[in-house]
């Protein structure tokens, strides 16, 4: 099935304005009525708990996301999909085109044809000695010159915490189609569908039932330097940081995570890995020396007495 990956995160939430507000900060553009994209389309939608066009609560758990919405290539994938999954639970067929349904743990899903945007932008680079391509006369720092603050470019991929590893890993790979990239032993599966490379979008983490939900999402950025400077840029603002800024080993992208009023994590990365149908998955025990190459501790100041000076 060629689905492409999350489109769309929707949250039913108590507080709509620090929600919101937080999203801006974040760096997504508002569209207006709760939505807020990054620069290809891909989403964060907000709704007040109780509005009623949510899905019904499904999760007995303190989890804020209601749904799930993945892209696809094509009318054909939903249809694909529809029949797939129909043959023992319910499909909504809703106005917009779209699909919904429950995972076998009680996640909501949404199905529908992708609008994602050509981003057209390039990625940072960068020189260094013995490259041929070392660019002369062109700044290469993503600080180099006046700029907005950086901007997601697109939806990543999303953390469950879920009570059956096993069940929920076959719903995905065996009825939708996606393929295990990684597996933490004793934690979970790194898993991405068929119509991407991108090492994962979806991870899943084994916790108790109590725990069920999204333990963070995120948007992938231009490059470690927008990494940085949009981390640092929300640590200003006052919010927390949680984890980072690091690299993972799986998956080999830059990461910065940060305490939400979502009720979960949201991570800003850069620079993960591609890997094809050629691709042998590798399963290691879940340490934390494995899950990250180098990890820095956030400072707002690292000179004592005061800021650190300006020449680098």
């Amino acid at each position: 099935m060629n689905i492409i990956g999350p489109d769309e995160l929707v949250f039913g939430v108590k507080d709509v304005t620090a929600c919101e507000q937080f999203l801006v900060d974040y760096g997504l553009l508002s569209q207006g009525k709760g939505r807020f994209e990054a620069l290809d389309g891909t989403a964060v939608v907000v709704k007040e708990e109780s509005d009623p066009t949510l899905p019904l609560k499904t999760l007995d758990t303190a989890n804020l996301l209601r749904k799930t919405v993945y892209g696809v290539a094509d009318a054909a994938t939903l249809r694909a999909i529809a029949d797939e999954v129909g043959r023992d639970r319910e499909v909504k067929h809703l106005p917009d085109g779209s699909l919904e349904c429950v995972d076998d743990v009680g996640f909501v899903l949404g199905f529908k044809v992708t609008q994602r945007r050509p981003v057209g932008l390039p990625a940072e680079r960068i020189n260094a000695p013995g490259d041929l391509n070392r660019q002369v006369n062109t700044p290469v720092s993503p600080a180099a010159g006046p700029s907005a603050q950086p901007r997601p470019r697109t939806l990543s991929h999303v953390v469950y915490f879920v009570p059956d590893i096993e069940r929920t890993e076959a719903f995905y790979t065996q009825r939708l189609g996606f393929r295990v990239s990684d597996r933490f032993i004793g934690m979970g599966p790194f898993l991405r569908p068929a119509g991407t490379i991108e090492h994962h979008t979806l991870f899943l983490i084994q916790t108790p039932p109590h725990m069920q939900g999204c333990e963070h999402f995120t948007f992938h950025m231009g490059g470690p330097g927008e990494v940085m400077t949009a981390g640092w840029e929300l640590a200003k603002k006052g919010y927390q940081s949680y984890w980072g800024p690091g690299r993972h080993r799986f998956g080999s992208n830059w990461f910065w995570y940060f305490n939400t009023p979502f009720g979960c994590h949201i991570e800003y990365d850069a620079d993960m890995d591609l890997h094809d149908d050629s691709w042998v998955p590798r399963e290691v025990m879940a340490e934390t020396d494995l899950s990250q190459i180098f990890l820095f501790d956030w400072r707002e100041k690292w000179a004592p007495g005061g800021p650190p000076p300006n020449a680098g």
